[in-house]
């Protein structure tokens, strides 16, 4: 029986609502997934959830915000050479995403986003505002909301290509080529450093 009302520690139950919501989305996807089905399976009642997080929108948000911590992000980009922006950003959204037979939590996300135009908007907007925004900021670039989102559609795309859509080249190659290839794209982006020619 789902219990009402407010458990004991609402910290907790926050986690659990967030990490039950990041299950469903990745099993359901966004748009099969609602307040009502997070709720019953966290043991909660739906009011609750909505008390915490207004509904899906915000709740798939939190989930993204859980499984990639803006702060964690912005510090694992940002504390090295601005030169070498690009292949940290990359390494770290790789480490984030799993190995390609394997892959970790945050793949839900984006398997939400491939299959829910809604949820791709919530996802690019979450990565270039809160994630992409705040690194291209700290680099001190010029127009740095363009900058965010012109790198959020080469991770998302990538992710989707890679993760989902599984292009055979893309899944073949090992993280370090990937990086090789992709960060100085990512690198131009964030710091407008101009891409040199494959010799």
């Amino acid at each position: 029986m789902v219990r009402t009302g407010r458990r004991p520690g609402p910290s907790s139950t926050r986690g659990q609502i967030v990490a039950t919501a990041a299950r469903c989305f990745a099993a359901d996807g966004y748009d099969a997934t609602s307040v009502r089905q997070v709720a019953a399976q966290a043991g909660v009642d739906p009011a609750l959830v909505r008390r915490f997080f207004g509904g899906k929108e915000r709740l798939f948000t939190e989930v993204a915000s859980a499984l990639i911590d803006p702060e964690q992000a912005l510090a694992a980009v940002t504390d090295g050479p601005a030169s070498e922006a690009g292949e940290r950003l990359l390494s770290y959204f790789l480490t984030l995403l799993g190995d390609v037979r394997q892959p970790g939590p945050y793949f839900g996300l984006i398997k939400s986003a491939v299959t829910s135009e809604h949820a791709a908007d919530l996802m690019r907007r979450f990565l270039a505002e809160r994630v992409l925004g705040r690194i291209a900021a700290t680099l001190h670039a010029d127009r740095p909301s363009l900058r965010a989102a012109l790198a959020a559609s080469q991770l998302v795309g990538l992710a989707v290509t890679r993760y989902a859509i599984r292009l055979d080249p893309l899944t073949a190659a090992d993280p370090g080529e990937l990086v090789r290839w992709v960060a100085p794209v990512l690198q131009h982006y964030l710091t407008n450093t101009q891409l040199e020619a494959e010799s």
